[in-house]
């Protein structure tokens, strides 16, 4: 690994809320504007109007526009133009890093890294992570290997990923799973005793960091994206960032056919540039950074209130020396505790108009097409990943949430728990 430099300033954040959101008394009291009955048995939805996990947010659309505006009078839409210089100046200013190559989105940001850093053979890296992590491997011609969590996390567990080495391994792929920092020190040090490139899928994690040092400048180098449903959207966009600066030339010459900005074609490459129109979102989208992650705080600090009394409900925070950028509220559903499972909690709150998901069940070793390889994937003994994967259930938050809304989805599950027995009949007997 190369040497670490001086740790750049994190994003600032408000400090971290002092309470455990872990399961205690039941003290939390009905909101007036709950149903009294849960649709799944009958009652009318909770909520009007569905409310979502990544639900865009568009902080200042007066602003954006001006951007867009500004690229159809230059009538420069694509191609270098000064929209994506700029945003890439602010991206890597953000990460603390010398370079960022903005790109369509972060699965290509991906595979021209991959690509770029001459990976081959096999890579570690854990299954619980959106399956584009383990795809973009295999794209390039990539074995993934799939490696257990620490449960207590999310991320990689580095003891299990050692024993996962041999000598076909070239590298090693952490994930900062929902903005919560990977074990950057732990991976450092095996990556350096193996001789192993080290890499991180940072999709969710911009505006985060560990021990004060901002994501993004970890390892050889880092991959976000904006997609539409991350806290910092381009519409659809991603990004290489690094401090490595024959890397970063190298893919900032693949993603433009293989001759950077230039006209000559030094190698191979494809077509992921990034639009002037995408990087006028995510200008737009970087400006209120701070905001973004105060709303995101703020909804969090409200679910984990409203949730701390509900029995077998608990709700992920930062571990220690970490700062996230909370765009995910994850709680977990203790079955035994709660008196039902996490799959039928899920069902009825979709009947009530709260669409939560589980990403990320099952793990990239129990999809296609891993199990199709069962030489390589099957039986694969991950039950750390497994256990915390049928736990894990994300509620809607971001700007298109309201804080009366956080306190209303928090009384309709304890609604939802305290009838556990008939909200499970009904759920598991509907047609």
């Amino acid at each position: 690994m190369p040497a670490e430099p001086a740790a750049p300033a994190a994003p600032a954040a408000p400090a971290e809320p002092t309470h455990l959101a872990t399961p205690t008394q039941l003290t939390t009291s009905p909101h007036p504007s709950t149903p009294t009955r849960p649709a799944v048995l009958g009652g009318p939805p909770a909520f009007a109007e569905p409310l979502h996990v990544g639900r865009p947010n568009i902080p200042d659309a007066p602003r954006a526009m001006e951007l867009i505006q500004q690229a159809i009078d230059r009538r420069w839409l694509t191609a270098f133009g000064p929209l994506v210089k700029q945003f890439e100046r602010d991206v890597a200013a953000a990460a603390g890093v010398k370079h960022c190559v903005a790109m369509c989105n972060a699965s290509v940001a991906l595979q021209v890294l991959i690509r770029a850093a001459g990976l081959r053979d096999e890579v570690i890296l854990p299954s619980f992570t959106f399956i584009a992590t383990a795809h973009t491997l295999l794209w390039e011609g990539v074995t993934p290997i799939f490696c257990d969590i620490d449960e207590e996390t999310g991320n990689i567990d580095p003891e299990h990923a050692r024993r996962l080495i041999t000598d076909r391994t070239t590298a090693v792929m952490g994930v900062h799973l929902w903005g919560h920092p990977a074990p950057t020190k732990e991976l450092d040090d095996l990556a350096d005793e193996f001789g192993l490139r080290l890499f991180y899928d940072s999709a969710h994690a911009i505006g985060s960091a560990r021990g004060g040092r901002a994501v993004g400048g970890f390892g050889h180098a880092e991959v976000f994206s904006f997609h539409a449903t991350k806290f910092i959207n381009s519409f659809e966009g991603g990004a290489v960032v690094t401090d490595d600066d024959e890397l970063a030339e190298r893919v900032r010459s693949m993603h433009n056919y293989g001759r950077g900005e230039g006209e000559i074609v030094s190698s191979i490459g494809t077509n992921a540039k990034m639009t002037e129109v995408a990087a006028a979102m995510g200008i737009t989208s970087l400006e209120n950074l701070g905001y973004l992650i105060d709303v995101n705080r703020e909804r969090y600090e409200r679910y984990a209130a409203g949730l701390a009394g509900i029995p077998g409900l608990t709700l992920r925070r930062p571990g220690p020396g970490n700062d996230v950028n909370h765009q995910y509220i994850v709680a977990e559903v203790h079955e035994t505790a709660a008196g039902i499972s996490r799959d039928v909690l899920a069902a009825a709150l979709t009947a009530d108009n709260v669409l939560v998901r589980t990403h990320f069940d099952p793990g990239c070793h129990r999809t296609e097409p891993y199990t199709r390889n069962p030489d390589l994937y099957a039986p694969l003994p991950l039950p750390r990943t497994e256990a915390l994967g049928a736990r894990v259930l994300m509620l809607p938050t971001g700007t298109g949430v309201t804080l009366d809304e956080v306190d209303r989805v928090c009384a309709l599950i304890a609604r939802l728990v305290a009838s556990a027995d008939a909200v499970t009949t009904a759920v598991r007997t509907a047609p």
